[in-house]
Parts: structure tokens; sequence; C-alpha cells
């Protein structure tokens, strides 16, 4: 038996964890940690793993604050009192000329973008490859004001949006 570890649990995450912000789990090490979560908690199991059961690119995992990546990835080993935190991935800066260009492309997500949807891209029935097929759809909006109704610019992204009037004679 492994150490008295406390695994924090990030917003979006806790739907699944009974509104938990947080969980206790026995753990040697990270991977026990992360087992154990999910096996209290089934539902967290395809938010975190791949189909291959490795962790999802999106999700970063740290220990008291240092980043599993930089120590023994899942193997980093655990002590009493340690917190292990989900944290899903986030970039962050200013938007560079890099950022403008990636922007602009259909094939692939900004730093800015990945940023703004880190939450639709730790659920698996988005993911990195949904999220790009929503930056390649668009919607049309017909009547009603389009872009201008507030009904219409808070359920379709304006990014996404074309809008057209048309008026009778």
């Amino acid at each position: 038996m492994g150490a008295s570890i406390r695994v924090t649990i990030p917003t979006p995450l806790r739907q699944y964890t009974a509104n938990r912000d947080s969980v206790e789990v026995q753990a040697k090490d990270v991977r026990e940690a992360i087992g154990a979560l999910v096996s209290q908690y089934d539902q967290l199991r395809r938010h975190l793993f791949n189909d291959q059961g490795q962790l999802r690119n999106f999700v970063n995992v740290y220990v008291n604050e240092e980043d599993i990546r930089y120590l023994q990835k899942e193997s980093t080993p655990l002590t009493e009192g340690d917190t292990v935190s989900i944290v899903p991935s986030i970039a962050g800066g200013n938007l560079s000329t890099m950022d403008l260009l990636a922007a602009k492309r259909k094939d692939a997500l900004s730093p800015a973008e990945i940023k703004r949807y880190s939450r639709h891209l730790i659920l698996p029935e988005v993911g990195m490859q949904g999220q790009l097929k929503l930056k390649q759809s668009s919607a049309l909006i017909v009547g009603a004001g389009g872009l201008g109704n507030r009904s219409s610019s808070t359920s379709v992204p304006r990014a996404w949006a074309v809008s057209a009037s048309w008026t009778s004679t």
C-alpha cells in the first residue's frame, strides 16, 4: 500500500467525481494515483486516457506543482501528503505573428486557440480532431438580424458564422 495522496480535479472534470474538487487515494507513484482515481470514478478514464491507455496530450499532471514530464513521468514516486494535480493544457502569451498565421490555417490550432478551447480538447467527444472540424465548419444564419441577433451570437461563435439577410420586395 502506498502513501496517502490528494488528487485535485479540474473544474471541467468534476462532474465525473460527484463535483469533488479533490480525491484522496493511496499510491506509490503517479501511475498508481491516477489508476486509483479512475478505479473510483470510471467515467474519468476516457477523459484522461486515449484508446492506447496513455495520458491524453492535453492533460498535464503535476506533483506538488512540478510537471511530471520533467520528473519521472508517470513513474514519479509519491510520498505521504503529496498533491497530484490534473490540469488541462493551456497555452499562454501574446499573439505572435506565428499565432496569427496559425489562426488562419484550417488544419491546425494556434496556441491562442488551444488556450481558448482547452476545455473542449480534453473531452474525448471533441478532442483535437473534433475542434479542427469545428474550425473548418461554418454556419449560415438567415433572418432575425443574423449575427446581430443575441441568440445567434451566443449559439454560433462569430468565427464560424456567415450572416446573410434577405429583404422581401
